[in-house]
C-alpha cells in the first residue's frame, strides 16, 4: 500500500528536475470528453516506479547506464513514421526524456533535429538514431530508435530507417487522420515486414477525434486499432504505454552472434578531424575496438580506432555484437570507400556474402548547379561528394555552359530535396550557387532505332534524327477533404493529367488518383495543391513509366545566336505561352546596345514569338539647322549602314541577373 501511494503522489508532484515527473504532471489545457487521458494502469505505475528508482544521478552515471550490455532478447529496434507534421519528432524527444537518455536542462524542441534548416522549418530531413534504456519488470532492455523523416522527397531515407529495424510507431494525428504519407510509409514497413504499432498522438487538442481516426486507420490501412495507443508527446501523455509496447510487441533481432562479423552501413557523413563516420547495424557476429574490418563492396581496409553508440551523442564503447546499432571511426579520408548500404565485416574472418544492401534511388529531377565564381569550381566538387555520403539520393556530373561556366548537373528525389541541398551547399560549405530550372530525364528515340536518355536540351538530338519523345509519368494519389474535390480537379486537368479514379476513403474524404507527367510535377504544383485547398489536401507519387508525348526544343535567341542555358523542353501546346513569357522577361532585361536586337523563342528554325530591342540612336539632325532634306538623308543613311555594321561584329553580353531572373520565371511557367 505505501508503494502505492508513493506512486500516486509521484505522479502529480509539481514540476521537478526529473523528467519522469515533469512528463507526467497534470496539462494545463482542459480535455474534451472523447480525447480525456485515461488513469495510469497498475503495470504502468510499476513501470514508473522503476523507471523513477533507476533514474541516474548524473549524465554521466545515465551515459555508462546505457553502456551496459543486455542479452540480445532485450534488445528492440525500432522507428517512426508518420505524414509531415504529425508529431514524430515531438515523440521522439518525450521517449528520450522519458527514459532519462537526455536530461531535462538539456531538452530542446526537435532534439534529434541536429540541423539548423530542421529546426527552422519544421521538418526533419535526416535519419537519426538514439540508444535508450528502459526497465520494465526489474528487466533492463536497449531500446534503439531511429527518427525518419516524414516528407515524400525523403522516402529514401524512411526506407533506409526500416531496414535497420524490427518494429516500427505508425503516428497518426487524432485531429487530422491518414493522409497521403503515412499510407505510402505504412506500405514501405510492411514490405520490410515489421511489426507495426498504432499511436493516436494530440489527443489534447481540442478538435482531436481518436475514436473516428481509429477506425479510419482500420478501413484504410487494414490495422487492428482495437489496441492503440492514445498519446500526447507534447503533454507526456500515453508514453509509457508506448514503452511497454515496444517492449512487449516489437521481435528481437536474430541471435548470430556467433557467426563472422556483417554489419549494415544505414547513414555517414564527414567529419573535418576524423573522416568519415559510419553509422551501422550490426547483424551477424561482433565487433570490437581496434579490429581489422574490411568493406566487401570495394575491398578497402581499415582498422576501427573508435567504435560506440547514439545516444543521442556519440559514446564510446569496447564492443557492439549483433543487433545493436553504433558507430564508427576508422580514419577514413575517402568519402568513397564507405558508401551507404556497403557491408562491414572483419579481414580476416570474412564473410562469405555481403548482406543486400539498398536499392539505388533513382533521381527524378534534376537541375544545374553553378558556382557565382568560377574559383569555386572544385570547392563545389569536394562539397557535394561529402553531401552524398551523408545524402546517398544525390546525383551529380560535371557540365559546362557557355552562359554559366563550369558546374554540375544533379538528380535529386524532388524539389524539397532540390531546396535543402542547395540550402545545405550554401550554409554549411559557404558557396555562393546559381540553380537553373528544374527538368526531368526525357527518353528520345531515335530513327537509327537507338534511344537516347536527355536531362538537359542542349542534349537533344536534331529534329530529322528524332522519331518521338517520350518523357516520366507518375501516378498521383491526392487525399481531400470532399469540399475541394472540384479545385483540384481542375488543377489536375491544368496539368494534362489524366483522371483515372475517385474513391471516398470516409464520408468527408476522397482519394483522387491521376496519372500525370512528372514535368508538370516538378513547378509549383504541390504549392497550388495547398492554395486551392486551403492547405488540407496531400499527396504521394510514383513513377510508373515512360509516354510519348507531344514534346518540342524550345530555344531562345539573341541577335541571331543561341543561348543553349535558357533552352528548354515543353510540350507543343505550352510552347507559345512560354516562349511569349520568355521573350517579354529579356527584354525588360538586357540592357540596350546601340544597335537593333531581336530576341525570338524558336522552335527549330520556326519563331513563335518575338520581341525587339531599340537601339540606342544619337541624333545625328542635331546640326543640321536648315539646308536641304538630301542632306539629313545622307547623315541617315551614313548612321544606318554604321548600325548594320556594328550589328553583323557586336556581341550582346546577357548579364547575370537576366539569367537569374529568365531561370525563375521558367520555374513559374514551366
Amino acid at each position: 500500500m505505501a508503494t502505492t501511494s508513493a506512486v500516486c503522489r509521484l505522479a502529480v508532484l509539481p514540476p521537478s528536475p526529473s523528467p519522469l515527473a515533469s512528463g507526467l504532471r497534470r496539462p494545463a489545457a482542459p480535455f474534451s470528453a472523447a480525447s480525456r487521458p485515461r488513469a495510469l494502469s497498475a503495470a504502468s505505475r510499476g513501470r514508473v516506479l522503476c523507471l523513477a528508482a533507476s533514474a541516474p544521478a548524473s549524465s554521466t552515471d545515465a551515459g555508462q547506464d546505457r553502456l551496459q550490455k543486455v542479452p540480445i532478447t532485450n534488445i528492440r529496434n525500432f522507428c517512426i513514421i508518420a505524414h509531415i507534421d504529425h508529431g514524430k519528432s515531438t515523440l521522439a524527444d518525450k521517449l528520450l526524456e522519458m527514459t532519462g537518455t537526455v536530461q531535462k536542462r538539456d531538452m530542446k524542441q526537435q532534439f534529434l533535429d541536429n540541423m539548423d534548416l530542421e529546426r527552422e522549418r519544421g521538418i526533419t530531413i535526416k535519419l537519426q538514431a538514439a540508444r535508450m534504456r528502459y526497465v520494465m519488470n526489474n528487466e533492463p532492455y536497449c531500446l534503439n530508435l531511429i527518427d525518419t523523416p516524414g516528407h515524400v522527397d525523403f522516402s529514401y531515407e524512411v526506407s533506409r530507417s526500416l531496414a535497420a529495424c524490427e518494429g516500427a510507431l505508425l503516428v497518426v494525428d487524432a485531429s487530422q487522420g491518414v493522409e497521403a504519407q503515412t499510407l505510402a510509409n505504412v506500405y514501405l514497413a510492411l514490405e520490410s515486414n515489421l511489426e507495426i504499432i498504432p499511436v493516436l498522438n494530440k489527443i489534447d487538442l481540442p478538435g482531436a477525434e481518436p475514436d473516428r481516426i481509429a477506425q479510419e486507420i482500420e478501413e484504410i490501412i487494414g490495422l487492428d486499432c482495437s489496441n492503440a495507443i492514445r498519446c500526447s508527446a507534447k503533454e507526456g501523455i500515453g508514453i509509457i504505454e508506448i514503452l511497454d509496447a515496444i517492449v512487449n510487441k516489437v521481435p528481437p533481432p536474430k541471435d548470430t552472434l556467433k557467426n563472422p562479423l556483417r554489419a549494415l552501413i544505414f547513414d555517414s557523413y564527414y567529419d573535418a578531424y576524423r573522416g568519415v563516420i559510419v553509422y551501422f547495424r550490426v547483424i551477424d557476429g561482433s565487433i570490437r575496438k581496434g579490429d581489422k574490418i574490411c568493406f566487401m563492396a570495394n575491398k578497402k581496409e581499415y582498422v576501427a580506432d573508435e567504435i560506440g553508440v547514439l545516444s543521442p551523442n556519440q559514446m564510446e564503447a569496447d564492443e557492439l555484437h549483433a543487433g545493436e546499432v553504433g558507430y564508427l571511426s576508422a580514419s577514413i579520408r575517402s568519402v568513397a570507400d564507405a558508401r551507404v548500404g556497403d557491408t562491414i565485416t572483419h579481414f580476416a574472418k570474412r564473410a562469405e556474402s555481403a548482406l543486400p544492401g539498398y536499392s539505388e534511388a533513382t533521381p527524378m529531377v534534376f537541375c544545374g548547379l553553378f558556382p557565382l565564381e568560377a574559383d569555386q569550381f572544385e570547392e563545389l566538387r569536394e562539397a557535394l561528394g561529402r553531401l552524398q555520403l551523408n545524402d546517398a539520393a544525390l546525383k551529380f556530373e560535371p557540365e559546362s555552359s557557355s552562359a554559366m561556366g563550369f558546374g554540375f548537373r544533379c538528380g535529386f528525389l524532388g524539389l524539397l530535396h532540390m531546396e535543402i541541398v542547395q540550402e545545405r551547399l550554401e550554409r554549411e560549405y559557404n558557396l555562393n550557387l546559381i540553380i537553373t530550372a528544374p527538368s526531368v530525364v526525357y527518353r528520345v528515340n531515335c530513327s537509327n532505332n537507338e534511344t537516347v536518355e536527355c536531362s538537359n536540351p542542349s542534349l537533344l538530338p536534331e529534329p530529322g534524327k528524332q522519331r518521338s519523345i517520350e518523357e516520366p509519368y507518375v501516378k498521383i494519389e491526392l487525399l481531400t477533404p470532399k469540399d475541394y474535390i472540384g479545385p483540384i480537379m481542375e488543377l489536375g486537368q491544368e496539368r494534362r493529367g489524366e483522371f483515372k479514379e475517385m474513391n471516398y476513403i470516409t464520408e468527408n474524404r476522397a482519394k483522387l488518383t491521376y496519372m500525370l507527367p512528372l514535368a508538370e510535377m516538378v513547378g509549383d504544383f504541390f504549392d497550388q495543391l495547398k492554395s486551392r485547398s486551403k492547405g488540407y489536401a496531400s499527396m504521394e507519387y510514383s513513377v510508373v513509366g515512360y509516354r510519348v508525348s507531344d514534346l518540342v526544343k524550345l530555344d531562345i535567341q539573341i541577335n541571331g545566336e543561341p543561348v543553349e542555358a535558357l533552352s528548354t523542353i515543353v510540350h507543343k501546346e505550352k510552347a507559345y505561352t512560354v516562349g511569349r513569357a520568355l521573350t517579354q522577361k529579356l527584354k525588360e532585361l538586357i540592357p540596350r546596345q546601340m544597335f537593333k536586337i531581336p530576341i525570338q523563342a524558336c522552335i527549330g528554325a520556326k519563331v513563335i514569338a518575338s520581341e525587339a530591342l531599340s537601339a540606342i540612336r544619337k541624333d545625328v539632325l542635331s546640326k543640321c539647322y536648315g539646308g536641304d532634306i538630301s542632306r539629313k538623308k545622307k547623315l541617315l543613311k551614313k548612321q544606318a549602314e554604321g548600325k548594320k555594321r556594328m550589328k553583323a561584329i557586336g556581341r550582346v553580353e546577357v548579364p547575370q541577373e537576366a539569367f537569374m531572373a529568365v531561370l525563375k520565371l521558367e520555374k513559374e511557367v514551366l
